[in-house]
This record gives C-alpha cells, structure tokens and sequence, in this order.
C-alpha cells in the first residue's frame, strides 16, 4: 500500500519530539547568495547544523523510534539503519535514548568523522560497498534476519514528517516567508518541508547537484526512478531514488504556490560551501551548501527558476533549470541542514567539473 504524508503527521510529529530536539535558530543574511540577482531578496539562514548529531535527521530518527516506543513496537534486537552518514547518526543518538541497539550499515567510502561520531554513540558500524544502495540491501538482509527494526534514511512518513517539524518551526520565526530553499537526496527533508510549508502558503524549492538529480528525474519520469551518483556533494545527497513521498509533496495540485525542483552544478555547491566559511565563519558539509548554492548558480546555466513564478521549473520537472532567482523582494529563508565534515576538506574540494 502506498505511503502517505499529510500536515497532520507532521504536527503529530511536533508534539512527538517536543523537548527532544533542538529548537531551530534563524539568522538574516544579508549580503550571501552571490552579486545581482540576489540582491533584492531578504535572505535568511535557519541553522539546523546545530541540531543534536549535526543535521536535521534527529527530527525524524525521533520521530520514528518514539512513535514505535508509544506502539510497544520496538524489538530487543533494536533498530537497523543504512545511511551515508547523517541519518545512521541520528538514528543512533535516538536509538541510545530509547535505550536500545543500533546496528547502521554505511558505503566504505563514508567520511572518517561519521564513522568516529556513530561509534561514540555505541552503534554497531558496517561498511558495505561504496554507494548507499549497497549498504541499504546490506541492512535490509540484517533486519530479515536479526528482527531488527528497520528504520529508513529518508523513505518513511515518520522520517519525513519529523523532518518536516523543521518548517513549522522556520514558519514561526520568520513571519512572512515566501519561499524555502531545501537541499534534495533522497527527499525526506523536501518531502517533509514542503508539505508543512504547502499549508503556510510557502514556495519549496528543491534544489539537487545536477549529477545527483533523483527528485528531478523521478519528476520527469512521473516515478521515482533510479540515477547515477556523481557529485561532490554525494556522500549525503548520494540517493540513487528519491522518495515516492517526495514525489507527492513535489507535484502540483491547484494551488498557486506549488514547489519547484531547480539543479546546481558541483562549482556552485563548493562556491557556497566557501563563501559560507569566509563570510560566516559557518562549515558545512557540501550536502547543506547545496541549497545556498541555488543563489549563486545563476550564471552556470541560461536556465534559471525565478521567485515570480516566470521561470521554467516547476513541479513537474520536465525541464533542466539551473539555481533560483529571486524576486524583489522576496523573503528566503535557505536551510543549512547539516555540518558533519572535515573541516580539511575546504582546501581540499574537488575542482569544478
């Protein structure tokens, strides 16, 4: 049967975690997101890097393990998780809450820092294969075999409806938000964010690496379909297949605010990333510059999405469009979801295709 995700949930999802995740900080940013075209935006920044394990996966990990606590569904051999880093993290901070095992399945190739930070938790790490779809047919064999409560890294209506509390609260701090820019892998975040802020009347933006394009391509194919990984920004925006729940929140149904689905190319996420550091002193991993990166992209591609609804990218992602323009303006508010990475790495980010 299909999954579903609804405003609801993500309220149900509010009152679940309430205490048990950080609250949101917002920051105005003027003078981010590149010369001209962002220029007559107001531009804020909602700083979920500072959530518990570094990224916004708390919010679901929460979610999830809370609400299967509250069914008495939670089995003595724990819960299992294949991830790219941040949501085996958060699964396994969560899961030491509740005070059960964590067994989190991860590709070989993951960053050092997640490994360390995930066995500071106690979870039971194994690398498997060098792409999250290895690790995940790895973690799905465990949790046939052990009994194990398979949690997802962004594919289940309690995932994306705690990550979705994040834009009931950005709605909160922010009065009179137009439009939110969310960084896209396998869509659990977007598919969250953009069914809360659909109810607020808040454009979503999705924005994704052009060589990492799951939710786009699942958008001009009318399904999810499967792509190739092939960015800079891969070790957390890596999915191969985005979210049929993504999918749903992307699509449009009448309304008038509706989301968009916009690309970015790998010099544009390193462009943020650095721009971020230099002018903020903020670090995050390229997964979270992505969405910032939408701002900046404008002259990689002749093809842009604009804030006045003039452009070509829409909810059914048939066309390729590169970053966002603002209108004048408009208020964005960017997420900066995640910061677990080596701070080395800035000096060391692959040069742009």
């Amino acid at each position: 049967m299909r999954q579903q995700l609804g405003y609801d949930d993500i309220k149900a999802a509010a009152e679940r975690i309430a205490g048990h995740v950080r609250p949101v900080a917002v920051a105005p940013a003027e003078g981010l997101g590149g010369s001209g075209d962002a220029k007559g935006a107001e531009l804020w920044l909602a700083l979920e890097y500072l959530q518990h394990t570094g990224s916004f996966k708390a919010r679901g990990a929460q979610n999830f393990l809370r609400a299967h606590r509250e069914a008495g569904t939670l089995p003595d051999a724990g819960v299992t998780i294949a991830s790219g880093g941040n949501a085996g993290l958060a699964c396994a901070w969560a899961a030491l809450r509740q005070g059960v095992r964590a067994t989190v399945f991860l590709p070989a190739n993951a960053p050092q820092v997640k490994v360390a930070r995930l066995r500071s938790y106690g979870a039971d790490v194994r690398l498997v294969g060098t792409e999250y779809a290895e690790a995940l047919a790895a973690c799905e064999e465990f949790a046939a075999s052990s009994g194990a409560l398979a949690s997802h890294a962004y594919d289940h209506p309690l995932i994306a409806a705690g990550a979705g509390t994040l834009m009931e609260e950005i709605h909160a701090r922010v009065p009179g938000l137009d439009t939110v820019l969310v960084a896209v892998g396998g869509g659990g975040l977007f598919a969250g964010v953009a069914t809360a802020a659909r109810q607020h009347g808040i454009r979503a933006v999705a924005v994704e690496p052009e060589h990492s394009r799951a939710l786009h391509a699942a958008l001009a194919a009318g399904r999810p379909v499967d792509v190739t990984v092939d960015s800079v920004a891969g070790d957390s925006l890596g999915a191969r297949r985005a979210t049929a729940l993504a999918v749903d929140a992307a699509r449009p149904d009448g309304d008038v605010i509706g989301a968009r689905s916009v690309l970015v190319p790998d010099e544009a996420i390193v462009r943020a990333r650095r721009e971020l550091w230099e002018d903020r002193r903020i670090l995050v991993e390229h997964g979270a510059a992505t969405a910032l990166a939408a701002l900046l992209a404008n002259g990689d591609n002749d093809s842009t999405s604009t804030g006045t609804g003039t452009g070509n990218a829409t909810g059914t992602g048939t066309a390729d469009t590169y970053g966002y323009r603002p209108a004048d303006g408009e208020k964005i508010c960017v997420i900066l979801c995640g910061a677990n990475t080596d701070p080395a790495t800035l000096s060391t980010s692959p040069a742009p295709r």
